[in-house]
């Protein structure tokens, strides 16, 4: 089965390990520092994920928005 979780800017790794604890911070689970969730139940995960692809959705349509709004 082929890897389909490549990143489109690399460069952008950092920043999404970063959301990723603040996501989980937030939520209260512990996420190890260390960047191994092997020990993390899938719910945690699943959450993690959850609220991370809803704040990158936010976060696009406010863009969206602030450059629609400034075709004029």
């Amino acid at each position: 089965m082929a890897n389909n979780n490549q990143l489109v800017v690399p460069q952008a790794n950092a920043a999404l390990d970063q959301l990723k604890y603040e996501v989980a911070q937030e939520l209260g689970i512990a996420f190890p520092q260390d960047g191994y969730g092997g020990n993390l139940l899938t719910k945690d995960a699943g959450y993690i994920g959850g609220n991370i692809t809803r704040r990158l959705v936010q976060i696009a349509e406010q863009s969206l928005a602030g450059s629609a709004g400034t075709s004029r």
